[in-house]
């Protein structure tokens, strides 16, 4: 069974609007609310796949009440530790460009997270537990290593800073940065697939089982320690950059929990994050699908 976690949960408030005016009194033209969160985006690809995911991390309030309900809506199982402090909105504003407006969400209290520690004896070791997503202020910085030690079963991990290298040593599945991530983990400017590669491999090399370095509209590329491989862009129309890296993970995770080859499992990955870009919302079975078969992926000796 796969797991997300999602430690800070969020309604996200899109708003689409002509233009954007700093300063003025802006009228949407339209507007929607999805639960949002890195986890349960991947929870939301997982389930448009077929699999059966749990969400678990923390709820609380009038938000959290929202987004359990959501979630629920779409037949996505859920065990959340309920926390008195509300659960955050983020706001979305969608124009000819795209500007969000992120909560900083709420306090989660000690007993709280001994609640939620408690919760993790559900895990069985050939479980899998995707860990994604910056943590609320009151949650220890080191709270993903303590989840870790509680765990039996592997798991994936997605942050985007330096940081990422402090868990390497305890050898996750996966590893996903886009290109600009890269550069500012290891602190050094990312130019060329050569690079991009190189560093990829430092990654492998500390610890990740596999990495895939995003590169927006230039496609992404692949690297564990036997081999390098690329997918090219796909033509389509950006709708939508939220979610889109969750969903290349939630792709790469079900195909290899459904043994599919590293090689297929990541062209579902491409495939799954092209989707979503193109969607108004997480990406689709039908276009997930009809992306698949436009995917063409290399192999590089570099």
């Amino acid at each position: 069974m796969i797991y997300t976690l999602t430690t800070n949960p969020s309604i996200d408030y899109v708003m689409r609007i002509d233009e954007f005016n700093h300063g003025a009194t802006l009228r949407s033209k339209a507007s929607v609310m999805y639960p949002g969160g890195k986890g349960i985006m991947v929870s939301k690809l997982l389930k448009n796949l077929g699999d059966d995911p749990v969400n678990i991390g923390f709820l609380g309030g009038f938000t959290g009440d929202f987004i359990r309900e959501e979630i629920v809506k779409l037949g996505i199982k859920e065990n959340f530790t309920e926390i008195k402090g509300a659960s955050r909105i983020n706001v979305k504003l969608k124009y000819q460009d795209e500007t969000e407006i992120n909560a900083e969400g709420p306090h989660i209290e000690e007993k709280e997270v001994e609640k939620f520690f408690a919760s993790l004896k559900a895990l069985k070791e050939d479980d899998l537990l995707v860990i994604s997503g910056s943590l609320p202020k009151s949650l220890d910085k080191d709270f993903y290593k303590e989840v870790i030690g509680k765990i039996p079963c592997k798991f994936t991990i997605d942050i985007a800073n330096k940081e990422v290298l402090d868990y390497l040593k305890y050898k996750p599945v996966l590893v996903k940065p886009n290109k600009e991530e890269l550069g500012k983990i290891f602190e050094t400017k990312i130019e060329t697939d050569e690079d991009i590669i190189a560093y990829a491999r430092k990654l492998n090399e500390l610890g990740a089982e596999n990495v895939i370095v995003s590169l927006g509209g230039e496609g992404s590329i692949f690297v564990d320690k036997g081999r390098v491989l690329k997918a090219g862009p796909i033509e389509g129309k950006l709708v939508n950059s939220v979610g889109a890296g969750d969903s290349m993970v939630a792709g790469f995770v079900y195909g290899l929990s459904h043994d599919l080859s590293k090689e297929d499992a990541y062209k579902l990955a491409v495939a799954s994050g092209t989707a979503t870009a193109f969607s108004p919302d997480i990406g689709s079975k039908e276009k997930i699908d009809e992306i698949l078969e436009k995917v063409e992926v290399k192999e590089s000796g570099n």
